[in-house]
């Protein structure tokens, strides 16, 4: 219980280390950079999905049906999300970052879509095999501290202070220590969802790679260095998992 509850703190408030940097970076910060970090953290949650979920729930249940299922159930909660709750996009612009104005319908909206990934960190504790749930902790993690860089950002050109910005961005993650929690009792007291769960976040995880990072990080000509950058993150991650 200690571990899991641990992992999702540190999972969940990864988020106001990406918004950390607003206080030192709004000036300086460039789109190549912001490019890089994203196609690094979906190489990394490409590797945990591929590498980690997929086989632990395979072993798990010992037949294809409750993966398969899983990872189709995750990818429609997060299409359904991703259609019914307007989220952050950058414009895609060298001059500089816009963003949509409407900023406490895209807080909430930020703090809804931490909901699958908070349930992915739990189902991953729940997992028989030992450093599963921190993997996963880790990866999502890596997704959630460009997301709070962004949110906080966002807030700035609200004419919201830095502090306060940061401050807001540290408690969209914080729902996923909740969901995570949830997640995690849901699958441990009821066995047989333990391989649903575990296919069920690498479908979310797999949809935001490519639906979300991806593409965002490939939008501003720095393609490339992106693509790099993925393949770093993958190989880091597969690093990790053969280290734990």
């Amino acid at each position: 219980m200690s571990e899991v509850l641990v992992g999702s703190v540190l999972s969940a408030l990864s988020t106001g280390v990406g918004a950390l940097l607003v206080l030192f970076l709004q000036n300086s910060l460039t789109h190549k950079f912001r490019d890089t970090l994203l196609a690094f953290t979906a190489g990394v949650m490409m590797a945990a999905s591929m590498l980690g979920l997929i086989p632990e729930s395979l072993a798990a249940s010992g037949s294809i049906i409750p993966m398969a299922v899983g990872v189709l159930l995750g990818v429609m909660t997060l299409t359904v999300l991703e259609k019914n709750i307007p989220h952050i996009d950058l414009e895609h612009s060298k001059s500089g970052i816009q963003f949509d104005e409407k900023a406490m319908l895209i807080i909430a909206a930020i703090t809804l879509h931490n909901i699958p990934e908070g349930l992915s960190v739990g189902v991953s504790y729940a997992s028989d095999t030992e450093g599963t749930g921190n993997l996963i902790a880790l990866a999502i993690g890596f997704q959630n501290a460009p997301e709070g860089l962004l949110v906080a950002l966002f807030l700035i050109t609200q004419k919201i202070k830095k502090w306060k910005a940061f401050v807001i961005a540290t408690l969209t993650g914080a729902i996923e220590i909740v969901t995570s929690l949830l997640g995690y009792y849901l699958t441990s007291y009821v066995e047989f969802l333990v391989p649903y769960g575990l296919a069920f976040a690498a479908g979310a995880m797999l949809f935001i790679v490519y639906k979300e990072l991806i593409p965002e990080s490939h939008g501003d000509g720095h393609e490339r260095t992106s693509t790099y950058s993925f393949i770093v993150g993958i190989l880091f991650m597969i690093f990790l998992i053969d280290l734990f």
